[in-house]
């Protein structure tokens, strides 16, 4: 069907049914189902044309993370709220669990999590601490209208949200025995190509720290915090995040945020998982993210973020290696990038990383 009939059919749906769309807290993914995987830019390209009916792929990375990282997280400036051996601590838009349990009895609890939820993996590395689930669409969205409810049995692959998400689970030991448990989202939206509205395109959409949140909750009721207790601690206070800015340290671009290292070596690595780096090593002691990156191709023919669904061009570049490396002084802390020989880098390529985290972590 032409892309315009279809999406004209859901905004009539949506026109008749206005008020059961705005119930937007309801999440239901149970039509999630396995797709493509492929290795891309980090939402650093720009989308190029692409079927209606292609659904959405994207990076497919994994977090490394440190067991028994030598330095412990500083809580400073979070707002923790316990309930039992669980707690959620907040800082700024960033939330995250910590449990007072081995990683190692948490992982199949919180794999099955994702999977009761209706999800499905793209990434699943034990090893690693990682869970990344596949492109899902939230069908709760869709209208439950008259018009659905004649014809959506029988033609409900024209309902479409126009939306798609998935979610990164990374798993982190703490030097104390427990585990630090962050949930990242990332978001695709569809739109049109062209003022004719005959083609569509999707293209990323912003992080959703609020759907970030409600995961986390429910995840606090898997392991074992009641509905209240867990509504309860979800709900405390926001504190101040600092903001980001871009500067310049001898030539080279940098993100600057006045916060101490631990903060600073957090935030980051909640970033990268929300704009979808693979990050294969990291060494807290020396503040290292070690990430992937798969530079876009100058030429007229390339195929683009979702054009790689199918595979990755013959003359494709190669991955390029590099280190995000956060330095801090007092209370000033500096993220650079560096080549995979560890020299400072000063290449668009370090400027459009620099940018993509800095907007983040504003």
């Amino acid at each position: 069907m032409n892309p315009s009939i279809r999406i004209g059919l859901i905004g009539l749906a949506l026109s008749v049914s206005a008020c059961s769309v705005l119930e937007s807290d309801k999440i239901d993914y149970k039509s999630a189902t396995k797709g493509a995987t492929l290795e891309v830019p980090p939402d650093l390209t720009q989308l190029s044309r692409d079927s209606r009916y292609t659904v959405p792929g994207g990076v497919v990375s994994a977090a490394a993370y440190e067991a028994g990282q030598a330095q412990q997280p500083s809580t400073a400036g979070t707002a923790p709220v316990k309930v039992g051996d669980v707690r959620i601590e907040r800082d700024g838009n960033q939330r995250w669990l910590v449990v007072d349990r081995p990683a190692d009895e948490l992982w199949e609890p919180v794999r099955d999590f994702w999977l009761d939820n209706g999800f499905v993996y793209s990434t699943e590395q034990r090893d690693l601490g990682v869970l990344e689930t596949d492109w899902a669409e939230n069908r709760a969205k869709l209208p439950q209208d008259i018009i659905r409810q004649t014809i959506g049995r029988v033609f409900d692959s024209l309902y479409s949200t126009g939306e798609r998400d998935k979610f990164r689970t990374r798993l982190e030991r703490r030097p104390d025995g427990g585990t630090d448990i962050y949930v990242t989202h990332r978001g695709m939206v569809e739109v049109y190509a062209s003022t004719q509205k005959d083609q569509t395109v999707w293209q990323p959409r912003a992080a959703d720290p609020e759907l970030e949140a409600e995961f986390l909750r429910r995840l606090m009721v898997r392991l074992g915090v009641s509905e209240e207790q867990s509504k309860a601690a979800t709900a405390s206070a926001v504190p101040h995040a600092p903001a980001a800015r871009i500067a310049s340290v001898g030539g080279a671009p940098v993100v600057q945020l006045d916060e101490p290292f631990d903060r600073a070596w957090r935030r980051v690595g909640v970033s990268l998982d929300r704009t979808g780096f693979t990050v294969e090593d990291r060494d807290r002691s020396q503040g290292l993210y070690f990430v992937r990156y798969v530079e876009p191709s100058q030429s007229s023919k390339e195929p683009g973020f979702l054009g790689k669904l199918f595979g990755r061009r013959k003359d494709a570049a190669p991955p390029l290696k590099y280190r995000i490396v956060v330095r801090s002084e007092g209370g000033l802390s500096t993220v650079s990038v560096l080549n995979a020989t560890g020299a400072p880098e000063s290449s668009t390529t370090a400027e459009r990383i620099v940018r993509v985290l800095a907007d983040d972590l504003k």
